[in-house]
């Protein structure tokens, strides 16, 4: 695998995922069809009252959270890379009589595809690991606010992804070293599937998070760091309370996600 094939190998690899997503518990489908709201709390916290606002809805996979915010009464727009999963958006989006919109493109190019400024960009769980540049990202949420506009963020802590996948020994770089060219077998969403896919990634310190939004005229408004996951998508994990996960051997030594929020201004 070559480091500049990244986007065609990662987006082929989120394809694949599509199908295995859609039919796995994680995603439970079908309360979500029922009405299931899919984002977590700590997200609905961080967005505040969005009935009426304008959101733009960064890599959103097969858009049920974009769903789930337009069911709050916002007006959405959802980007990803993957041409399978921006389908199925839009099949959900019409299934449910909804008005989303869904655009299929890499993230870098998300400007070339708008015509309107927004009053939140949102992102969340497992999202700058495939981007290499934080500087191009942050210039997209930048360059897609209003001004005074907002910026939400949650994501998995970096300190989690020095681990091997069983949380036994440390095994990468804290810092953004080097492209981790790496091949998996299953998916997070369904441990046990019948795939294997290659994937190309980047670890990213807070500080390379934090400098990037800095850069591009984003003031951090709130950070905060947590002790679990919202989601069961690592091994060796305990669920101590409803929808909240740790690794079991780990307890609580470790942060798991952060979440940020910024204004642009």
């Amino acid at each position: 695998m070559k480091v500049e094939n990244y986007i065609e190998i990662n987006k082929k690899t989120w394809n694949n995922k599509v199908p295995f997503h859609i039919d796995s518990q994680f995603y439970d489908m079908e309360n979500f069809l029922k009405g299931k709201n899919s984002l977590p709390e700590i997200d609905i916290t961080l967005l505040e009252n969005i009935k009426g606002k304008n959101i733009l809805h960064l890599q959103c996979h097969f858009g049920q959270d974009s769903l789930s915010l337009t069911r709050l009464g916002a007006k959405v727009t959802g980007i990803d890379l993957s041409d399978k999963a921006i389908e199925k958006a839009r099949e959900l989006n019409n299934q449910l009589r909804l008005d989303a919109s869904f655009i299929c493109c890499d993230v870098y190019e998300t400007l070339k595809h708008l015509k309107e400024k927004f009053d939140i960009v949102y992102t969340s769980y497992g999202t700058i690991g495939w981007l290499p540049d934080l500087d191009k990202w942050a210039e997209v949420i930048s360059g897609a606010l209003k001004p005074n506009g907002k910026f939400v963020f949650v994501e998995f802590h970096p300190v989690l992804w020095m681990f091997d996948d069983n949380f036994t020994k440390i095994q990468y770089h804290y810092h953004n070293e080097q492209p981790i060219i790496e091949e998996y077998t299953g998916t997070y969403a369904n441990k046990k599937a019948e795939i294997t896919t290659n994937y190309i990634g980047w670890n990213h310190s807070l500080s390379e998070v934090f400098q990037a939004l800095l850069k591009n005229g984003l003031q951090i408004e709130h950070f905060n760091e947590y002790d679990y996951s919202n989601y069961d998508c690592f091994n060796e994990t305990v669920e101590f309370e409803p929808r909240k996960f740790r690794i079991k051997h780990l307890e609580n030594r470790i942060p798991m996600m952060y979440s940020l929020k910024c204004s642009k201004k």
